[in-house]
């Protein structure tokens, strides 16, 4: 029998993962397992996570915070070597309609009826407002006869994307299997962006209309230094500078690289002549960081020694295992 296993990463959102953790558990078609990976939470979330969910939910409590990009490969991983043939993947502020999960199992049948190859598929995500958000990149690769091809599946309401987020995403275990896990040392932002880059490199993911979800972001449109005021999120966007310019040097086209680096550096110089020189320092260290950001991809099946960090188990149904600690190492190995 098939087993979907649902991953949930939090970090310090309790009120959050708990509204999620019910959602999934009002899904019309159960998990088989719900695993949520807790980063490092200092307000209490792990406690409140063994209290109130410790007969239902599996949970793994990382020993420091190591961004969303180690949260979901620690995650994944978990769940692949748990032999989960499926993973349902999503961060904590995600709130699944009751048959979402159902839909996407419908249409992966869907596909897999007719022969389709797909490495993923997802939910559509909106925000409290009723307004999309988290829109993946529609595949407009041709077919063999130079068509595209994503009208023909209009009549499903689905439709074949490459570039999309961990919001509602369907993993297949083959497809972990082949093209490993995410980027850890990403940290945060692009990780989920490369990944389903990555995984799409032969055959599209597929969006799903009719499974819906909400998500609760903080803040609403895209990502920008320009327009942040969170103190606490400032320094992270030199990880979104440096993982964009990978993404462009690795998945993009010959001039991509040098296009999205000259964008970068016009940001430097906007920056530096309005005398934000906080903000202009991120920028420039962004830049350079991209020059040696050469991560390797990480086997699903590769032992969890590599992350840098501690992590203790509490099973729910084996709860001697609360206590279990395994020492995770520090750099990334390679898919092989």
């Amino acid at each position: 029998m098939t087993s979907i296993f649902a991953v949930i990463l939090t970090f310090n959102r309790r009120d959050l993962v708990t509204r999620c953790l019910e959602s999934i558990f009002a899904q019309s078609h159960a998990c088989d397992r719900v695993v949520v990976i807790d980063n490092c939470s200092s307000d209490g979330t792990a406690e409140m996570l063994r209290e109130d969910w410790g007969d239902r939910v599996e949970v793994h409590t990382l020993s420091r915070n190591i961004g969303a990009s180690g949260g979901f490969n620690a995650g994944i991983r978990v769940a692949y070597q748990s032999g989960a043939d499926f993973v349902w993947v999503m961060d904590d502020d995600v709130l699944p309609e009751k048959d979402a999960l159902a839909k996407l199992v419908e249409a992966d049948q869907f596909l897999a009826d007719r022969g389709v190859a797909r490495a993923f598929v997802l939910s559509s995500a909106w925000t409290e407002d009723g307004n999309v958000t988290n829109v993946p990149k529609i595949d407009t690769r041709p077919d063999a006869r130079g068509y595209e091809t994503w009208p023909f599946y209009l009549d499903r309401r689905i439709v074949p994307v490459t570039r999309a987020t961990f919001v509602s995403i369907l993993l297949p275990r083959s497809i972990i299997a082949q093209y490993g896990l995410p980027l850890a040392p990403m940290f945060i932002w692009g990780e989920d962006s490369e990944y389903t880059l990555r995984i799409t490199e032969r055959c599209p993911g597929f969006l799903v209309s009719e499974s819906r979800v909400r998500h609760l972001r903080q803040l609403s449109g895209a990502v920008s230094i320009l327009t942040e005021v969170d103190k606490t999120r400032l320094k992270y966007h030199r990880h979104f500078i440096r993982n964009h310019m990978y993404m462009a040097r690795v998945y993009g086209a010959k001039l991509d690289f040098l296009r999205h680096t000259v964008r970068q550096v016009q940001l430097l110089l906007k920056l530096a002549r309005a005398h934000n020189i906080e903000k202009a320092r991120i920028v420039l260290t962004g830049i350079l960081e991209s020059f040696w950001f050469h991560p390797s991809v990480e086997a699903a099946h590769a032992p969890s020694d590599r992350l840098g960090v501690k992590i203790r188990c509490d099973h729910p149904i084996a709860p001697a295992a609360s206590e279990d600690i395994r020492s995770l190492g520090h750099s990334a190995g390679s898919l092989t």
